[in-house]
């Protein structure tokens, strides 16, 4: 994990790789609760027999699923000892689903800084996520990611 002492810090960052989280494997649980969490229950994600002879040959994860993990992975990242009073998650600007995620797969992030500016509200940081799938030349998704930081 990189650590940075202040917002200083990171805006000399910008453009660089912040590194790697630790990888997660995507069991069937996961995306059972998941589809619960959000109704969407196409046979796809859920029904293994009919997925077996479905495209992927197995269930696969839910492209939200795969997107919800950019919270958990961004706090395994970097810190920054002195924290601003608040972090808000801003949105997102870009986000592409590139191949789907095969149940028992296992994915990880590769987070770059893209940007950090200063705004009225505060620093609005922009981080680029590359969803990687352990084994797989091309990631499940890439995204671009906003935090709003509140000094």
């Amino acid at each position: 994990m990189r650590v940075f002492a202040d917002i200083n810090e990171v805006i000399t960052a910008q453009g660089e790789p912040l590194g790697l989280t630790d990888w997660v494997t995507i069991d069937q649980s996961r995306i059972d609760r998941f589809a619960d969490a959000t109704e969407d229950q196409q046979w796809i994600h859920l029904d293994a027999d009919r997925a077996a002879e479905g495209p992927f040959g197995a269930t696969i994860a839910h492209g939200f699923l795969s997107l919800s993990l950019l919270a958990h992975f961004s706090q395994q990242i970097f810190e920054i000892t002195e924290k601003p009073r608040m972090s808000i998650n801003y949105g997102l600007n870009k986000v592409r689903f590139l191949q789907p995620v095969v149940v028992g797969s296992r994915v990880r992030d590769a987070v770059e800084l893209i940007e950090v500016k200063e705004t009225p509200k505060g620093y609005l940081v922009s981080t680029r996520h590359t969803v990687e799938i352990e084994g797989q030349e091309r990631p499940a998704l890439v995204a671009e990611s906003l935090g709003l930081w509140v000094p």
